[in-house]
């Protein structure tokens, strides 16, 4: 367990708004887009720090009692980037009865990865540009798994709540049964002091944030 390792920025204790009930999300460094609204763009450029499986396990151990109705969420950055390390994780957390989600863009289709975990978070990619075919290989073999997705999309007025965004979310839902579960994220922008701290532009900052009644809108065109 000592040998395997990977590179993460954070863990954070407590969160309940990545996945059901309250949860650890183990936060990994790198990440495969530089999506303007992405509230984690440290995870782009800076490495994080090294740590071991076994450092990782207990530290999430200590937490079990919080999150017994909860559990872990892999997030990141790209969790899939760091698959070997992921599937060990898993295991590990599985023996000590601590189920496992992975929050991901679902450009990377790792099938051993997707079976061992316990569902999946994918947001789906559609604020300045079409879906990328990979998601769609991504769903063919959640769907071939039965496994559980919860499809989210950050929803930024005016760029991808117009119609033509929503039919593409309409028509992924329909398509495959194993999402059974769709969420609008409302765009914040609480991330702009860590663009400045990383001398980063904020791709983002002309849009306005999202608000209930945006997602109100949204959810409505969703289901009719």
């Amino acid at each position: 367990m000592e040998k395997c390792k990977a590179r993460l920025d954070s863990i954070y204790n407590g969160s309940a708004v990545d996945g059901k009930g309250l949860r650890c999300v183990v936060f990994f460094t790198g990440c495969n887009m530089r999506c303007g609204f992405c509230h984690n763009p440290e995870t782009w450029t800076e490495k994080g720090r090294e740590i071991t499986l076994e450092e990782v396990v207990n530290k999430i151990r200590r937490y079990k009692s919080y999150i017994k109705n909860g559990g872990v969420t892999l997030s990141g950055g790209e969790p899939f980037l760091q698959a070997d390390f992921c599937k060990e994780l898993i295991k590990a957390l599985h023996s000590e009865n601590i189920g496992v989600i992975i929050e991901t863009n679902g450009l990377i289709c790792d099938k051993d990865l997707i079976e061992l975990c316990d569902g999946v978070r994918l947001d789906i990619k559609n604020q300045d540009r079409e879906v990328d075919s990979r998601v769609y290989k991504f769903l063919d073999v959640c769907q071939s798994l039965d496994k559980w997705v919860t499809m989210t999309n950050v929803l930024v007025p005016t760029l991808n709540d117009i119609a033509d965004r929503l039919d593409t979310l309409k028509e992924i839902r329909k398509k495959y049964p194993c999402v059974k579960e769709f969420k609008f994220l409302a765009f914040r922008k609480l991330c702009e002091s860590k663009y400045e701290r990383l001398n980063l532009p904020f791709p983002y900052q002309k849009y306005e944030e999202g608000s209930k009644a945006d997602l109100d809108k949204a959810y409505a065109y969703m289901n009719n």
